[in-house]
């Protein structure tokens, strides 16, 4: 299939493009280039056509002739959405919103989003399903829950859209991040010895590994139209919810002489545990093949591989609100986030 991947200079796009390209996909890449200053090691190198283009100034003539469009590319995490709330619905809604019409116009009839749990926000005890109320808490998640009302009612007989909501992301990746939970937690292990949690770690996430996801978006590609038509996906697995002490100690324990520390409550209040039965019961071909300990070791295998230094950990492109800033700082983007040159 001719397929589009829109943020392939990502966290997971980077290893999505390869992994279709392996499947036998004509893929073709699309990315602003706002994080090509990180790549932590080398792996996952896609050598299909690069777009270099912001997803707001994307026409119907870079769509055309493309089968299927998987949308990654937006503003990623909280802390960066909160940053800068009027940019992240700018992109992340209205500019995912305009992809999709675009894509629906020339008749492209698969359309992938990547949604996130957070749009759960805040839960008890209880498992989160698709059929859940949302609760977002962040302008991020807000945007989440946004794009998937707009563009699923955009449905019809020849436009199928798909959203995926991932669990927390966690794994190595050569466009690493280490601004979501496991990788922070790994990375302060390894370059520190120590994990000091201002947090008592009791608010419930649910993690899968990038490959995970990976997979599942594939599966998602290659699924018959009637199983994935208009149809959420909470993307992990049942077994990988965990508290975020719990997560912490994983790392202790993979990381030799790491110390762990537990603080008190810091007044986050986002805590949700999701079931993922659906996916692991409707979607063809998918199953979480990894966990959160594997995760673990594979990042304390590339840290030892690259004898990566505190410089590397805090290098501002693993971070997505410190590589903006950076580049707001040194006037390569403007206050709207566009390149100026």
């Amino acid at each position: 299939m001719k397929v589009l991947v829109t943020g392939t200079d990502g966290y997971i796009g980077v290893w999505l493009a390869s992994m279709l390209q392996e499947r036998g996909h004509d893929v073709t890449g699309l990315d602003i280039g706002f994080y090509r200053d990180g790549w932590l090691y080398d792996a996952a190198d896609a050598n299909c056509t690069q777009i270099r283009k912001d997803i707001r100034y994307i026409s119907e003539a870079d769509l055309a002739g493309f089968e299927a469009v998987i949308h990654l590319a937006e503003l990623s995490n909280d802390p960066l959405g909160q940053h800068n709330r009027a940019n992240t619905l700018d992109i992340n809604h209205c500019g995912s919103v305009e992809l999709a019409k675009k894509c629906k116009n020339l008749g492209i009839s698969r359309f992938i989003y990547t949604s996130s749990c957070s749009v759960y926000g805040v839960g008890s005890d209880e498992f989160k399903t698709e059929e859940s109320e949302t609760n977002p808490q962040t302008a991020y998640a807000e945007c989440k829950v946004l794009v998937e009302q707009d563009v699923g009612a955009m449905a019809d007989d020849n436009f199928s859209p798909t959203f995926l909501r991932n669990a927390t992301a966690y794994g190595p990746s050569p466009r690493m991040r280490f601004d979501i939970v496991l990788n922070n937690l790994a990375g302060l292990a390894w370059t520190t010895g120590e994990i000091k949690m201002t947090s008592d770690g009791t608010p419930w996430r649910p993690l899968v590994h990038v490959q995970d996801i990976c997979d599942a978006i594939a599966c998602t590609l290659e699924a018959p139209r009637e199983v994935v038509h208009n149809q959420i996906f909470n993307v992990g697995d049942s077994a990988e919810n965990y508290r975020v002490r719990e997560i912490a100690q994983i790392v202790a324990d993979v990381f030799p002489g790491c110390e762990l520390t537990l603080g008190s409550n810091d007044g986050d209040n986002r805590s949700y545990r999701v079931s993922f039965d659906k996916i692991n019961s409707q979607l063809p071909g998918f199953k979480c093949s990894r966990n959160l300990r594997m995760g673990a070791e594979q990042l304390y295998e590339v840290f030892k591989t690259i004898e990566m230094s505190p410089d590397i950990f805090n290098f501002r492109a693993f971070t997505r609100l410190k590589q903006l800033e950076h580049l707001v700082e040194i006037d390569q983007i403007d206050e709207k986030f566009f390149w100026r040159t």
